[in-house]
């Protein structure tokens, strides 16, 4: 007997989607009209599966999606949790920005994590983030500090953890629950993982209650999500910016060096931090050779 079922894909490997019921976790295909249309089902997609007996099962509907990002392949997270530090390495303020406006393109919140605060308080981070209107904490991994602040802005959610190389990710992981590493060690173990190894998607539930996926670096971010879509929204992805785009005295102003810009007044009287504003005028350079035409070869 067929029975179908609603559920939540958790890792997708091989053309396999292993999809959690909330009761078992099916092995599934995905059935033909997905390829034929284009559509790929992605990690964290809401799906409605035909169940075949003995674990196995057919992805049939792929239910709407909150957002989807191409790199790492996955739909519906809630919150990127950006992990930065003041101490080695530093973090650029622009990595964060690039990530945020990323985000809030894609209907996601942010939270900035500034890890290794047993060695340096990372003041300056903290100032322009929590100014900027981010859930911002100072976290060490090494003592605990701010782990157990964490666990509820991530409960309940889908987040993905990102951040630079070397600024304690997977060390934050594994503070707020030390099975983790252990669930990831499994999987690497199994898939022979080495340092070239193309690393699959697989979402993780913590015992907070978060379940997380563990992806890239931001170097994943700043080709397939710097798009057209993104030029022509940027200034709206800069969510202090929001309060002044109507305000300033031209239309189609870009809030870069126009006279009359309401943005350029926040920053010089200090309601938007400065560092922001220049992250905006390094994004803005970057998308501005984008062309539409270009946007359709994609």
């Amino acid at each position: 007997m067929k029975v179908e079922s609603e559920g939540r894909i958790q890792k997708a490997l091989s053309g396999f989607y292993y999809v959690n019921t909330g009761g078992e976790i099916l092995t599934c295909r995905a059935r033909g009209k997905f390829r034929r249309e284009g559509i790929s089902p992605l990690v964290g997609d809401r799906v409605e599966v035909r169940e075949l007996g003995n674990g196995e099962g057919v992805v049939e509907t792929i239910l709407p999606r909150r957002n989807a990002f191409a790199r790492p392949a996955v739909a519906n997270i809630d919150q990127l949790v950006v992990i930065a530090s003041g101490a080695i390495p530093r973090t650029d303020p622009f990595l964060i920005d690039r990530v945020a406006s990323i985000a809030a393109l894609k209907d996601c919140d942010v939270v900035v994590l500034l890890n290794k605060c047993d060695l340096d308080r990372a003041d300056d981070l903290y100032a322009i983030y929590t100014a900027a209107g981010f859930p911002t904490l100072r976290v060490s991994a090494e003592t605990g500090e701010g782990i157990e602040e964490l666990k509820p802005l991530i409960a309940g959610k889908l987040s993905a953890f990102t951040g630079n190389s070397g600024v304690g990710k997977s060390s934050i992981l594994n503070a707020l629950d030390p099975e983790f590493h252990i669930q990831v060690g499994d999987v690497s173990q199994a898939l022979g993982r080495g340092r070239h190894t193309t690393r699959h998607v697989e979402l993780f539930r913590l015992s907070c209650g978060a379940d997380v996926v563990d992806s890239p670096g931001f170097s994943s971010f700043e080709t397939d999500e710097l798009n057209l879509e993104l030029k022509h929204h940027l200034p709206e992805t800069f969510v202090e910016f929001r309060p002044y785009l109507d305000q300033c005295r031209f239309v189609g102003c870009s809030h870069t060096k126009e006279k009359g810009c309401a943005v350029l007044e926040a920053v010089r009287d200090g309601t938007i931090q400065k560092s922001r504003h220049a992250s905006y005028i390094r994004l803005y350079e970057e998308l501005k050779p984008l062309q539409d035409w270009q946007e359709k070869k994609r």
